[in-house]
């Protein structure tokens, strides 16, 4: 049984719906994520978990028992969540040893303190107690504030944009040590960004949020290789769409050559063997193109960006199509030359050509063809 789990969740600010039908489920110990574009509801979800919003339709369960739906809500100081808000709302004119042990009411002394010793800790800040929040930095002050929210040992954890108030190294660096400190403590939890990059480096499982509804829950991994939409390919990472025509049930021809394909290509109801010449769009990811002196394929440069190890290159080719290409940094070539290209792909993606529907086509549009190595 799922230690979270929302069902058929729909929320609404009067007549205006927020979220619609949208469901998934967490098991204990995992850090699942909301990821989205602003406005597409995530953080509604977020606070409907922790019972600051009405359910309208659905519910919400937690270790197995109810305490949102349509008729019951349980308020938030009995639902044992912890939470750690975007600006952090430490208490300025407590102490950080006090801001940790604020919530541990009712218990002796001794066991608050030693609570609170054991989480700074946790957190690397041991000798950090006596200090007020005001004397320490914006990533300190973040750990103050996760160790504020895990010493009651709550069943869930919530985390509102936590680093968004950082600058991007320190949000990086404090991204995974977050992780690490949620993981030590055994901790389920459920993070909400908008940040691709915080939610790979922090959560085991993310749902890709749009317009109110998850688009796809997976792992980042498979966000990234399988994305089940054109939304979460656009969302997700970098890459392009190069027009492609299906030959037959194993095979896709583009540009750059012939994709071979272990899956059978799905083009038609009933079609075995697809030979109706599809057409679709196949997304490339910049990992995908590898730069290659050998290679007899040519691509024209025609912008660059810079990123210390690496190049991201924009590459013409003949047809005109433009597609991106991940190059280590002392392979540093000149806007207008020709470099060589070929295609290194693990696993490729492709979705019905819009501008030309096909008759049968699943829900999501997509057709996963993962080539032969």
């Amino acid at each position: 049984m799922a230690h979270l789990e929302l069902q058929d969740l729909t929320l609404a600010f009067g007549r205006h719906k927020v979220v619609e039908g949208l469901g998934f489920s967490l098991d204990q110990g995992r850090i699942g994520c909301l990821l989205g574009p602003s406005g597409c509801g995530k953080t509604t979800v977020l606070r409907a978990i922790a019972g600051f919003e009405s359910v309208v339709k659905g519910s919400v369960r937690l270790d197995d028992g109810v305490v949102s739906d349509a008729r019951h809500h349980l308020p938030p100081e009995r639902r044992r969540i912890g939470m750690v808000f975007q600006d952090y709302a430490l208490f300025p004119h407590l102490t950080v040893a006090r801001n940790i042990g604020f919530g541990l009411h009712g218990l002796p002394a001794r066991e608050v303190d030693e609570r609170v010793a054991a989480l700074l800790e946790r957190i690397g800040l041991p000798d950090q107690g006596s200090k007020y929040p005001h004397e320490l930095s914006g990533g300190q002050q973040q750990r103050v504030a996760l160790a504020r929210a895990l010493a009651p040992k709550p069943a869930l954890l919530l985390l509102d944009e936590p680093f968004s108030n950082l600058d991007v190294e320190l949000r990086e660096r404090l991204s995974t040590e977050v992780r690490d400190i949620i993981k030590a403590s055994g901790t389920t939890a459920i993070l909400v960004t908008h940040d691709q990059h915080e939610a790979f480096a922090v959560a085991d499982e993310i749902g890709i949020m749009h317009e109110g509804r998850i688009q796809q829950w997976d792992t980042p991994y498979n966000l990234y290789h399988r994305p089940a939409n054109r939304f979460v390919a656009d969302f997700i990472g970098q890459g392009v769409f190069l027009p492609g025509k299906v030959l037959n049930n194993r095979q896709v021809e583009m540009e750059l050559g012939v994709l071979e394909s272990k899956i059978p290509v799905e083009c038609g109801v009933g079609c075995k063997d697809c030979n109706l010449g599809c057409h679709v769009d196949v997304l490339l990811r910049p990992d995908d193109i590898v730069h290659d002196d050998a290679s007899p394929m040519r691509a024209e440069v025609v912008a660059k960006a810079f990123r210390g190890a690496d190049i991201l290159y924009t590459l013409r080719l003949k047809s005109g199509a433009r597609v991106l290409s991940l190059v280590p940094s002392h392979h540093n070539h000149a806007l207008g030359e020709p470099i060589g290209i070929r295609l290194d792909v693990d696993h490729v993606v492709a979705f019905h050509d819009e501008a030309m529907p096909q008759p049968g086509v699943r829900l999501d549009g997509s057709i996963p063809i993962i080539p032969v190595s």
